[in-house]
């Protein structure tokens, strides 16, 4: 409590009167905690959520039980304004389901069977909305649209079917992508949020794998089947151009993960098998990406998923562990337990601020 006395001048009185009044002045700044949710994939925590401190050397601050029967974790999303994370995830017999969980006290709200599958899902800025692929091997020809409160079916999206990523970047709309193999998989399709009308970008080389958008939705990164780097294209144009990797190994590229580095500098792109590298690409020009650097990995099997934190500090390159990398020196600086489903959780005063994404999306125009 601090004491302020204010000199008050009264017209008509040659004096200055003195009030004595209290300003309360908070006696400490906020607290504020940067987190990673981590959902675990070995087997013998699989489908609870590691809480790692990300600016205490990312040290384990909890472990928080989830549900039972979790074989295959399909993605994870968290809204800041309902408070909630919902991870999409498949049981030992196969069977689609996603639970619901209460950030704050990280009770189970719901935990429900999907029909008829799930995948990498997204979810709507509000909350309200959870965007939730049909999986990427099933014969389904449409996404569905749940109620996140309920995980009730609001509605579903026709558009092709072996639907696999769902993303929603910061300046929208949603994207979806296709592993199908009738051609409709060498499209990115565009889903306007509020018409729900579809809309597609390509066809691009081959079909496409993961991909990332950047913050004003006007150019996506691609990896794309049976090339060894990736293509980009123009949203609002459609024109797409490739960045091929130089001195590869032989054989054929499974290329997977890959993100904008938060500031939309650099894209960084995994690969995996028999090439445990990262490819750091230049891009300052984004139709004219360059490759500046190949990191390599601990894991010789390479990486399967990247995502980073809010700040860009760090990458998260997950395999059998997850290895983290200061994303600004480009430096190995620890592992923590695999995951492929992770985001950060930013908290002030106990309350959540903002969250993270399980894609790499760029922030620059937000951050």
């Amino acid at each position: 409590m601090v004491l302020v006395v204010l000199a008050v001048w009264i017209p008509g009185n040659e004096h200055f009167t003195t009030l004595a009044g209290t300003l309360k002045v908070a006696a400490n700044p906020p607290s504020t905690s940067r987190t990673l949710y981590a959902v675990n994939r070995s087997s013998a925590s699989r489908g609870s959520i590691s809480v790692y401190d990300i600016d205490r050397g990312h040290s384990l601050t909890k472990t928080i039980p989830t549900v039972s029967n979790v074989d295959d974790v399909r993605g994870v999303v968290a809204s800041a304004a309902a408070g909630k994370l919902y991870v999409a995830y498949r049981t030992r017999s196969g069977v689609g389901m996603i639970y619901c969980l209460n950030v704050h006290d990280d009770a189970i709200l719901w935990n429900r069977v999907i029909d008829p599958d799930v995948d990498r899902l997204s979810i709507h800025p509000n909350g309200r909305l959870l965007y939730v692929p049909t999986y990427e091997g099933g014969s389904a020809d449409y996404i569905n649209v749940l109620d996140a409160d309920t995980g009730d079916v609001a509605r579903k999206v026709y558009f092709s079917n072996r639907s696999h990523d769902t993303q929603f970047p910061l300046s929208g709309p949603l994207f979806q992508s296709t592993h199908a193999t009738d051609g409709s998989g060498r499209y990115l399709y565009l889903v306007d949020p509020t018409s729900y009308a579809v809309s597609r970008i390509g066809p691009y080389s081959g079909i496409l794998g993961p991909y990332a958008v950047d913050s004003m939705s006007q150019h996506v990164v691609n990896v794309v089947d049976g090339l060894w780097g990736m293509q980009v294209a123009d949203i609002k144009t459609g024109q797409i151009v490739s960045a091929n990797i130089p001195d590869h190994p032989a054989g054929e590229p499974w290329l997977h993960g890959i993100g904008w580095t938060p500031d939309e500098s650099e894209v960084w792109q995994v690969s995996s098998n028999s090439d445990p590298h990262i490819y750091v690409w230049s891009m300052l020009d984004p139709m004219a990406p360059k490759l500046k650097d190949r990191l390599s990995l601990k894991s010789e099997r390479g990486a399967y998923w990247l995502t980073f934190d809010l700040k860009g500090d760090y990458a998260y390159v997950s395999h059998d562990e997850t290895e983290i990398f200061n994303a600004r020196t480009r430096t190995s600086v620890g592992l923590i337990g695999s995951s492929a489903d992770m985001l950060e959780i930013d908290f002030m005063d106990g309350k959540i601020s903002r969250v993270g994404d399980q894609y790499g999306i760029g922030r620059a125009a937000r951050d």
